[in-house]
């Protein structure tokens, strides 16, 4: 019996669909203050979805954003908040084979690697965010990284805490193998690889470019995996920006999301989940599929 670990799916998105406020820049952070008990819920439906792999809804509460969006002095709270409401999620699914993931997320915004700062600049920032979250998690996931610049400086940061760290690129919508920052994948493969990380993943892309991209992290020897975004494009979002001026996708249906995953699944990844617009649903149908297929859904190997 082959072993998959499922992670949840996006937050924000979903987050949308249940808050009565309007989207904010700090979106999920703002939802994390003042409706906390949205961001339990969708937790634990994740969860009670098959995730075995939750990650912090901390994604937009770095320094960097917090202070440029009128949220400055807010890091700790919010940071706290999010711990609390992960762990709490949990102990209301009592399913111990649950992880927590500590997120280390863009420091000023997704898909802009040229807003990132110089790279001891990068790792002095996310070594803030790591220290934070490490007492209260059970590995770290570098998440959306643009540029090798950001995914090394992420891994360092989480690696100093000797503790299971994923890293996960972002790449180009146009099926050519790149990272947003237009550096080429097995070029970014080969160097974090040093850095001695338990897996690479790639996130927060059409899944149609993620089939095509696997292949460079095939011919490593190190675990892999993806984890798909259902919008139609992500060229309006700004820094700063909202993400309801991005449209999702209508042919994205789980059934049609599924048939994504298991062909990343075929061709040997062994860590699956969603990003923005990839619902309980979505996760729910890949669980009840994979546990019919003979797989055993798990939270780490």
């Amino acid at each position: 019996m082959k072993k998959i670990i499922l992670l949840d799916g996006g937050m924000g998105q979903e987050l949308i669909k249940r808050s009565k406020s309007a989207p904010h820049p700090l979106w999920s952070a703002q939802v994390l203050k003042n409706e906390p008990e949205l961001v339990e819920n969708l937790h634990i439906d994740f969860i009670k979805a098959g995730a075995r792999v939750i990650s912090l809804n901390s994604y937009t509460a770095t320094p960097e954003r917090l202070d440029r969006d009128g949220a400055k002095g807010m890091f700790d709270e919010l940071q706290e908040k999010a711990i609390e409401v992960a762990n709490r999620a949990r102990d209301y699914c009592k399913i111990a084979d649950v992880k927590i993931a500590g997120c280390l997320p863009p420091l000023y915004g997704s898909y802009k690697p040229e807003s990132a700062p110089s790279l001891e600049e990068c790792i002095e920032r996310y070594q803030v965010i790591s220290n934070k979250q490490a007492p209260h998690v059970d590995l770290f996931i570098c998440e959306t990284m643009s540029s090798i610049k950001e995914a090394e400086a992420s891994i360092i940061a989480a690696r100093s805490h000797s503790m299971e760290t994923w890293c996960s690129l972002t790449i180009s919508d146009q099926s050519d193998s790149r990272l947003r920052s237009n550096e080429p994948l097995k070029t970014a493969i080969a160097h974090l690889n040093k850095f001695n990380h338990q897996a690479n993943l790639l996130n927060c892309s059409i899944p149609e470019s993620i089939t095509v991209a696997l292949n460079c992290l095939m011919s490593d020897k190190k675990l892999f995996g993806a984890y798909a975004n259902g919008f139609a494009s992500i060229n309006e979002l700004e820094i700063g920006g909202t993400v309801d001026v991005l449209k999702s996708r209508q042919d994205l249906v789980p059934e049609a999301y599924l048939q994504h995953v298991m062909g990343w699944i075929e061709s040997g990844a062994r860590i699956v989940g969603g990003c923005c617009e990839i619902s309980p649903q979505h996760i729910k149908h890949i669980y009840e599929t994979l546990s019919k297929l003979d797989y055993e859904v798990v939270s780490s190997f």
